[in-house]
């Protein structure tokens, strides 16, 4: 899974006035809550928080947050606000993770080839492109990848024709089809 690495500050002021001058100063407001802990409020620089989001856009990834005076936690980005008008960044929350309990993510699937029914005259349908697998946050792969280039004109592939770790667990049901190939009515 990726990791990669952002840092904050604990802020003391609330309210409208106060997260105004915050994102004016360059700041972004945002909260981190989960693990059984209390609800923390922190400030961040925006424009490195920014470059962090593209980063890990639409991707499963484990940022280590470090906090001044708390130290570093492992956490995601659960949620972020921004401006309806001018996309500038509002409000982002984090949740801390526990990297010792299994938690489910949703991985996306890769096709790999060209399927020989799609050669024949078939066609590709793919009825997911990602799976949930649920284990030890950092196991979890970044991709699940499937060749698909022996599926013939009526073969499909299922859940649980997809390899994955022994250690992780399939919670997407098994007998559903990933991708198949059919015949082109004629």
């Amino acid at each position: 899974m990726l990791q990669v690495d952002m840092s904050a500050s604990k802020r003391d002021s609330f309210g409208k006035c106060a997260m105004r001058r915050l994102r004016v100063s360059g700041n972004t407001p945002a909260v981190l809550y989960g693990n059984d802990k209390d609800v923390m409020a922190l400030q961040l620089e925006t424009i490195p928080f920014l470059k962090t989001l593209f980063r890990i856009s639409r991707k499963n990834a484990i940022v280590n947050l470090a906090i001044s005076d708390e130290g570093t936690r492992p956490v995601m980005v659960r949620e972020v606000q921004t401006d309806p008008v001018t996309d500038s960044l509002i409000h982002a929350d984090f949740y801390e993770l526990d990297l010792e309990i299994p938690t489910r993510f949703t991985v996306p699937v890769e096709f790999i080839g060209v399927a020989k029914g799609v050669d024949l005259g078939g066609e590709l349908v793919v009825h997911s492109s990602s799976v949930v697998i649920e284990g030890i946050p950092l196991e979890i792969p970044d991709v699940v990848t499937v060749d698909i280039s022996d599926i013939g004109i009526g073969d499909s592939i299922t859940f649980s024709d997809l390899e994955i770790a022994s250690s992780l667990t399939m919670m997407t049901e098994g007998t559903d089809f990933c991708v198949e190939v059919i015949a082109l009515a004629s």
